[in-house]
């Protein structure tokens, strides 16, 4: 088994598709209009990493809100400097949510990330 992808749901999929490439770095991978039953799918990654999992932005077509819910976290990427990363990511008009710092009680470095629908993308500091 491998894992695949993660599916969020958009309200605004060009401003999502901005930020996943622009402030995030990931390239538009993959694109599947459905006329029939009005959504759009899009697949966004990091190129250079052609085995790894991706996220799909799914764009219901005539849904412009959703509620969050309490059971989804997070996304996570791992950054091999976070600090730069953040800085970076805010210089590119990302809402960096928790500045870059060690994890409470633990050595790991962490930050997080909103994007323009509220989802929480945590960045992990890799070396």
């Amino acid at each position: 088994m491998k894992f695949l992808h993660t599916m969020i749901r958009v309200t605004d999929l060009d401003e999502s598709i901005k930020f996943y490439t622009e402030v995030m770095g990931m390239k538009e991978l993959e694109r599947f209009d459905n006329e029939e039953y009005r959504y759009t799918l899009v697949f966004v990654g990091y190129e250079n990493q052609p085995d790894a999992s991706t996220i799909e932005l799914t764009y219901n077509w005539d849904t412009d809100s959703y509620e969050m819910g309490t059971a989804f976290g997070h996304l996570a990427i791992g950054v091999e400097d976070i600090y730069t990363a953040c800085d970076k990511i805010k210089a590119l008009g990302g809402n960096i949510t928790r500045e870059p710092g060690p994890l409470k009680g633990g050595t790991t470095h962490i930050a997080f990330v909103k994007d323009p629908n509220g989802y929480q993308i945590e960045l992990i500091q890799l070396s």
